[in-house]
């Protein structure tokens, strides 16, 4: 007799805690890069090439699972398992002694290989266990992963001595659990369906869709944008505190707070969408996003209060459009290439955030400290020319 699958309503919140659990291995690196630089005698290695070999690793971890048609021809409760395993190991790999900067590079690599089997893999899960407000569930899922983001500050916040050593167990443990929860408590979702393989040939054909390039042109906007202000948020804090040596110190909790916020504004931005769309909603976001760019060198002389307040805005905009691009891009997809479209966006996304990144590294030490934002900026203004028409066919 066949068993019928759980409801929707009971397998989101399974999804969401496990996407959570598994992506905080994805700025695990960035939150013991200081130590285990000092411990390990690895002078020299930039943040900025740590979190793109992480971005990198994603995506040729997309495009290989997506060549491969693994999440379709396989259980993807499965696949997110093997995936979360993998990724633990790999992220548990930064213990072993004799690191050196290859080894280092190689580890996150691996760890974001293995996370294109685990944030892509968890968002079809969702779909196949819900037809329609798919913005909202996205919200929902996006939050666990900005969540996860911001764990590994937490825990070396929490820890104490051997603090990085701790931060990499924690965040091991938890995506070992995370995806046993998931392959345990997830069965094949009811709307499964097999998807498409890659098709190279299909490129011009998405990218004449008008529609499509604008929602995927939005998306690109907020990737600009989006990891680049994870990463340095640290480094924004640092130089707040040198400019106010009175003040209060900054460390992994503020960091932990001003990305973690953004858990909430995705969820709230779900449940916006469903009332005035997903692209409105989308915009409202960059245009906030923006604004701070654009405002940032007043933010460093501001109080501390009123810092911590816009700050917190900030990192709820940032992300609070991400679920819904993802849900614009994929209501524009044509069907008949739905899985090249959706597979071209998420690489080139990610790619920009390498080169996002890399420009920032390059040009931060020679601009002020106040203008080390504006370097963001033309991602959340090209995300709003993109979407700039109110009466746009078919996007809501």
């Amino acid at each position: 007799m066949k068993i019928s699958p759980p409801p929707a309503s009971r397998v989101l919140p399974l999804v969401v805690a496990a996407q959570f659990a598994c992506t905080s291995l994805w700025f695990a690196g960035n939150a013991v890069l200081p130590s285990l630089l000092h411990e390990a005698h690895l002078a020299g290695t930039p943040l900025s090439t740590v979190v793109s070999a992480v971005q990198f690793g994603f995506i040729v971890g997309t495009l290989v699972f997506a060549l491969l048609a693994l999440a379709d021809r396989m259980s993807p409760s499965k696949l997110f398992l093997l995936c979360a395993i993998a990724g633990s190991l790999f992220n548990a790999g930064l213990l072993l002694p004799g690191q050196t900067t290859a080894s280092l590079l190689g580890l996150r690599f691996a760890v974001g290989f293995f996370l294109a089997g685990i944030y892509p893999v968890g968002m079809k899960i969702a779909a196949d266990y819900v037809e329609g407000g798919l913005g909202r569930a996205l919200g929902y899922l996006v939050g666990a992963l900005v969540l996860g983001t911001a764990l590994p500050h937490l825990l070396r916040l929490l820890a104490a001595g051997e603090a990085w050593r701790g931060v990499v167990l924690g965040t091991s443990g938890l995506a070992l659990a995370g995806g046993l929860l998931l392959w345990w408590r997830v069965p094949d979702g009811p709307f499964r369906r097999p998807g498409s393989r890659l098709q190279p040939g299909a490129v011009w054909q998405v990218l004449r869709n008008k529609p499509f390039r604008a929602a995927a042109l939005g998306y690109f906007g907020h990737m600009w944008e989006l990891y680049t202000f994870w990463a340095f948020v640290p480094l924004w804090l640092a130089a707040y505190a040198q400019r106010h040596p009175g003040s209060a110190p900054l460390g992994p909790g503020w960091a932990f707070g001003i990305i973690a916020v953004g858990a909430p504004a995705c969820v709230a931005g779900g449940y916006l969408a469903q009332r005035i769309g997903s692209r409105r909603t989308a915009r409202l976001a960059l245009a906030t996003s923006g604004a701070c760019c654009l405002l940032s060198p007043l933010l460093l002389v501001l109080p501390l209060w009123a810092f911590g307040a816009l700050m917190g805005l900030w990192g709820m905009a940032v992300v609070a459009d991400s679920p819904q691009f993802s849900t614009l891009v994929a209501q524009q997809a044509p069907a008949a290439t739905k899985g090249t479209a959706l597979t071209l966006v998420t690489c080139l996304g990610f790619a920009l955030t390498i080169v996002s990144l890399q420009a920032f590294a390059a040009l931060h030490p020679h601009l002020d400290a106040r203008y080390w934002f504006w370097v963001l900026a033309p991602g959340p203004l090209l995300g709003l020319w993109a979407t700039r028409q109110a009466d746009a066919p078919r996007m809501r």
